[in-house]
């Protein structure tokens, strides 16, 4: 029986290993590790929004184009 309080992704996750990430923030331009910076991801998420719809599309598209293994 699933969990009702775990979610579903709705997209995968972008990395599948550690993001190398720089110490400072590029948004507000402070250490990282000084404060929280969850307005500076929603940011850096809604920047990144259109690069990762294109990236989505262009595997989707090479997905399709490449047509099936095995015919039945």
């Amino acid at each position: 029986m699933p969990n009702p309080a775990i979610t579903e992704r709705i997209r995968p996750p972008l990395a599948g290993q550690r993001l190398d990430l720089p110490s400072i923030c590029d948004i507000c331009g402070k250490a990282r590790s000084t404060r929280k910076h969850a307005k500076c991801s929603q940011i850096r998420q809604q920047r990144k929004n259109a690069e990762w719809s294109a990236l989505q599309a262009e595997k989707a598209a090479a997905k399709q184009s490449k047509g099936k293994r095995y015919a039945r």
